[in-house]
């Protein structure tokens, strides 16, 4: 992406916080100032985007997250859609709703922001900034890619596969909410997530025919997956890659992962994959044809069909 330099700001307190937060960013901000971002897209490649909302009292609470973390894990998350499609970040654009009590470490989160947006080589296009009752953090993601992996493309046949581990984010906020502190393992896995855009172009490489990101819970993630596909997803519970302390139910249910789990053939080179990004790549079950009755997602543990919570819900079905 070209660097553009930044249009002459107004004046006023906001365009004052704008500033001084370009500052902060440097060469992580690019061409910000006009009312539109104006981005190249490589040729024979498709641009994709996707939008992501992070809000005090819903994402996260105040004491658990230092100001850089609220920032940055709410950057990931939205770079962690553009992983899910396996396309290469160009740039973000950043709505923020800023409380006067957050005003103050309105330049941490920054950081945090510019912290994520580096990490996977993007660049901060614009964004909006207002006043408001509770932070909130809308991030735009753009990027590229010349074949976009979609939820659509699971085929009978397939295997399926997850990266990492999970199970961090429901320990850790199992912790807060009783009122104690999570492990530093667990607490890592909730405040500094990790878009996985690099694992996401291998596995894209070699032969995912579908995928996305857990943001919901596997348990519910899944279901996406078949129901996009209109296949049925056989899902192994004992074979589920968790961080220390975290039972494979909990791996199942708990959300805010931002891993990829995704359909490709069978006998992917784990060890490289392993080698090239430090993760694990686990095989965990298998996309067959659906069956008249049958669940979408057929869960199994020891060889026997188990019922695992559902995963995140904004606005469960009473």
């Amino acid at each position: 992406m070209t660097h553009l330099q930044h249009l002459p700001l107004g004046y006023g307190g906001e365009f004052d916080l704008i500033s001084a937060a370009l500052e902060r960013w440097g060469a992580l901000a690019s061409g910000v100032g006009d009312d539109c971002a104006v981005l190249d897209v490589p040729a024979g490649q498709r641009m994709v985007l996707s939008v992501d909302t992070s809000v005090e009292g819903v994402h996260f609470r105040r004491p658990w997250l230092t100001p850089e973390e609220v920032g940055y894990r709410a950057t990931t998350a939205a770079l962690s859609d553009l992983a899910a499609m396996a396309a290469t970040p160009l740039g973000v654009a950043i709505a923020m709703t800023l409380p006067e009590s957050w005003r103050s470490d309105f330049s941490r989160i920054c950081d945090g922001i510019g912290d994520a947006v580096r990490s996977a080589g993007a660049h901060i296009i614009g964004g909006d900034l207002s006043r408001g009752d509770a932070l909130s953090m809308t991030l735009t993601v753009v990027g590229h890619t010349a074949s976009p992996l979609s939820r659509r493309g699971a085929r009978p046949g397939d295997a399926l596969w997850v990266t990492g581990r999970l199970g961090g984010p429901l320990l850790a906020l199992r912790a807060w909410e009783a009122g104690g502190a999570p492990s530093a393992a667990a607490r890592e896995r909730f405040a500094r997530p990790v878009a996985r855009i690099a694992p996401a172009r291998w596995l894209a490489d070699h032969g995912a025919t579908a995928g996305l990101d857990i943001s919901d819970g596997l348990s519910s993630d899944a279901g996406h997956l078949a129901a996009a596909g209109a296949v049925q997803l056989v899902l192994n519970l004992d074979r589920l890659p968790t961080i220390a302390d975290a039972n494979v139910e909990e791996a199942a249910q708990s959300g805010e992962e931002y891993e990829l789990l995704v359909a490709a053939p069978a006998g992917l080179d784990t060890k490289a994959f392993e080698a090239a990004f430090g993760i694990p790549l686990t095989c965990i079950g298998a996309v067959v044809p659906p069956l008249p009755g049958e669940p979408e997602v057929d869960t199994r543990r020891g060889g026997v069909r188990v019922t695992v919570p559902r995963g995140n819900d904004h606005f469960p079905v009473a």
